[in-house]
């Protein structure tokens, strides 16, 4: 892997970790600007460079650095949000999977929703998991589903929107991101 490539996966690793301080808490997870970083990396960079960027984040949380939401360390997964945090790195595979296929804004925000809903499928129910057996919470369907998307589909939707307008720009300015998209 090319020394470039290496640079700009860690910049969306770390970059990803600081939309992790970007925190609204809205119950058991927040609403952050992870997904945007993710979704960005996986656009940029590509299926692997951006799923691998994701992929270095949470291990280095998981080492103990505190750049999640609530902190870091192993005992993380027994939080509700961190199957989120999971979810991230096929969320970063597909957005680079499908993106690369077409660059146009709508193109990029159906990539995006895709990857999304990749991160919606690992994350609620892993949380639903922590929260009623873990926790044992006892929340039903509903408020799973309240809790875990519902509630962050319109600042999602706002994300998708932003990430779609943003990296076009991005790609044509600041430098060839084509080299990554393999």
């Amino acid at each position: 892997m090319k020394t470039r490539a290496l640079a700009f996966t860690a910049l969306f690793a770390a970059l990803t970790a600081a939309g992790a301080f970007v925190s609204i808490p809205v119950g058991p997870v927040s609403i952050t600007l992870q997904f945007l970083f993710t979704a960005m990396a996986g656009i940029l960079l590509g299926r692997r460079c951006g799923a691998l960027s994701q992929l270095v984040y949470v291990a280095l949380g998981l080492l103990g650095l505190p750049i999640f939401t609530r902190g870091g360390g192993l005992g993380y997964v027994l939080q509700p949000g961190f199957g989120f945090l999971l979810g991230l790195i096929p969320c970063a595979w597909i957005i680079g999977l499908l993106a690369r296929r077409g660059s146009g804004a709508l193109w990029l925000a159906l990539s995006c929703t895709a990857g999304l809903a990749v991160l919606y499928l690992i994350g609620v129910p892993y949380m639903a998991l922590i929260l009623n057996v873990y926790l044992h919470s006892g929340l039903g369907l509903r408020d799973l589903l309240w809790q875990g998307m519902a509630v962050f589909l319109p600042g999602d939707a706002l994300k998708i929107a932003a990430v779609s307008a943003v990296c076009p720009i991005l790609q044509r300015r600041l430098c060839n991101f084509d080299e990554f998209r393999t």
